[in-house]
Parts: structure tokens; C-alpha cells; sequence
């Protein structure tokens, strides 16, 4: 089978040299915009590793989890870096009792959200439309993007997509 501009021989060398020049374009952006992305990201909190950094910027919250109706432990060591190889992000837990530490250079304007996504919290997998995030027991008209304030109780309820809201209520007649 002849592939068009291989048969002649003037014609697959244009080919040959075109998909290269292509081909050297293309990892050329690709290492671009790799390096591009590095430097902006150089300095984003969300993103980099505070091993090294001083740190002034202090804060401690605590989150209480409540998914489908029943409450869910916040693991500890999220994001702590307790290994000397291991990244110690700006936001961590060191105990699973939900409290949550932030550090930073400066004052950011850290949200619950940003925690979520450090920790890989599957909110595409929630029903956002029947979830909703508390600050000090006050409903936040913010959901995830409610920002962290030192000493605040947070807490997420959350009702995942596939959740069955029927086997939670008892039709049955009452018992005499």
C-alpha cells in the first residue's frame, strides 16, 4: 500500500522532512509551555512545597465530614510531608481528628475548597445541589469557596450522587 507523497521519491522526502520540522515544533511547545507553567506555579500556594520555606503566615481550622448522613474521619498526615522526601504543602493534618493547619509566607486567602482539591476529596463524585458547607454552625452561602478564617469550625455535608435517599426512611406502619 503506497501512502499519499511516499511513492515518489522527491515526495516522501518533503513528507519526511515536514512531519519532522512538525514533530521538533511540537516538543518544543510542549517543553515551553512546561517550563512556562513551572514559573508561574513557582510561587502559588496550592502547589508548592513549604519544606524549605519560613513560614510566618499561621493558621489552625477545624472540618467535621458528614457524607450520605454519616460522619467521615479526615485522615491524618494529609499532605504532611512527616518523610524528609515526602512535600509538606501549605495545608495539612497531622491527627485525624479534622483539624487543619495552613502556613504560608504571607496572607492568602485560603478557602475550605482549596483543602478539598489538596486532598483529592472526590467532589465531582457529590451532588452539590444537596450539599452544603457550615461555619460555626451557620449554613455558608459560599459552599467550598468559603474562605478559612484562624479557629473556625467548618463542616461539610455531603450527599454523593448516587445516594439513595429512600433507604433512609422507614414506610412501615408504626408498631402498637
Amino acid at each position: 500500500m503506497k501512502y499519499p507523497g511516499m511513492g515518489d521519491p522527491y515526495k516522501r522526502k518533503k513528507t519526511i522532512k515536514f512531519l519532522a520540522i512538525t514533530a521538533i515544533i511540537a516538543v518544543s511547545i510542549g517543553l515551553g509551555s512546561t517550563v512556562i507553567q513551572a514559573q508561574l506555579n513557582q510561587n502559588n500556594p496550592l502547589k508548592v512545597c513549604i519544606n524549605d520555606k519560613e513560614t510566618p503566615y499561621k493558621m489552625k481550622v477545624t472540618l467535621e465530614l458528614v457524607i450520605d448522613g454519616l460522619p467521615t474521619p479526615i485522615p491524618a498526615n494529609i499532605n504532611a510531608g512527616l518523610n524528609g522526601d515526602e512535600c509538606k504543602r501549605t495545608m495539612y493534618t497531622l491527627t485525624d481528628d479534622g483539624t487543619i493547619y495552613v502556613e504560608w509566607e504571607e496572607k492568602y486567602p485560603f478557602e475550605i475548597g482549596h483543602f478539598l482539591w489538596m486532598w483529592d476529596f472526590p467532589l465531582k463524585d457529590m451532588d452539590q445541589s444537596k450539599s452544603t458547607i457550615y461555619v460555626n454552625d451557620k449554613e455558608s452561602p459560599h459552599f467550598i469557596n468559603q474562605p478559612l478564617q484562624d479557629g473556625y469550625n467548618y463542616k461539610g455535608v455531603f450527599t454523593t450522587k448516587a445516594y439513595d435517599e429512600t433507604k433512609d426512611k422507614d414506610y412501615l406502619p408504626p408498631e402498637k
